[in-house]
């Protein structure tokens, strides 16, 4: 995966917990009625502006899928995803295990995506590649929440009325499963959105019994479908610290893409 695809990973993975949070403080939504609808968005956007502050930390098994449906491609990565928060820095890794392209199967392919504030680092075990991306001053290290809101509308952080200005947000209707099992947020992109030339639709799915992530799906303009699955989620649980750390293997070779400095 490229740079614009790593981090689009770690955009989409933010977006679905902060989502989360809202769902922990809300009643079970009406999608019956439109009024509703609309108040009920209403609680979960300001809601997740509040709950969105007491994540710490979140462990979950990830199930990553890219499709392209106009070359009828699909790749799907599974692993696992540690994220932790403290006073100092938030710090972010995706150990991905396993890979499957197309009708293939199923077959062993270690990358791992490490962001410690500054650098981004993935190491490519296949190829024996590392490639570091400096993201911020090394004075300077920034949230994991603050490096996405870059390039992706983050729920929860973003104001409601900005939100408003550039999707159209609705409840959508449930298909399949019980009306309790989950609650559906879809955002259409509007034709004078920022985001029109990076998206058309991002649709959310959260777990109402467990009050939890399930599933995101984004849709881009080139009709690019990025769909991320958690299960087994841990959250605000004790993470090993030397979850972060990481060695270069001996033989892999190094590219460093260093801070590209604003020109005054």
């Amino acid at each position: 995966m490229n740079k614009k695809i790593i981090i689009k990973v770690f955009l989409l993975f933010l977006g679905t917990v902060e989502v989360c949070w809202a769902c922990a403080s809300t009643n079970h939504l009406d999608i019956q009625q439109s009024e509703k609808d609309a108040n009920s968005i209403e609680v979960i956007l300001e809601q997740l502006s509040k709950k969105t502050k007491e994540l710490q930390s979140y462990e979950a098994q990830i199930q990553y899928k890219f499709s392209q449906p106009l070359l009828e491609s699909e790749t799907v990565r599974k692993g696992v995803l540690y994220y932790v928060k403290n006073d100092k820095r938030s710090r972010l890794r995706i150990n991905f295990q396993t890979l499957k392209q197309d009708d293939e199967k199923q077959q062993k392919y270690i990358e791992h995506y490490i962001f410690d504030g500054i650098w981004l680092t993935h190491i490519d075990y296949q190829i024996k590649a590392v490639k570091r991306y400096e993201l911020a001053e090394p004075n300077k290290p920034v949230d994991a929440f603050d490096l996405v809101s870059r390039n992706f509308p983050i729920i929860g952080f973003s104001k409601v009325q900005d939100l408003k200005k550039e999707f159209e947000i609705k409840i959508a209707e449930q298909q399949g499963g019980k009306a309790e099992d989950f609650i559906q947020l879809h955002l259409k992109v509007k034709s004078d959105s920022v985001y029109k030339d990076d998206y058309t639709s991002i649709d959310f799915w959260i777990d109402e019994r467990l009050y939890l992530p399930m599933k995101i799906i984004a849709t881009s303009t080139e009709e690019d479908i990025y769909e991320i699955e958690f299960l087994k989620p841990k959250v605000n649980q004790k993470i090993n610290q030397k979850v972060f750390e990481f060695k270069i293997p001996g033989g892999f070779s190094v590219e460093t893409e260093p801070l590209r400095k604003k020109e005054k």
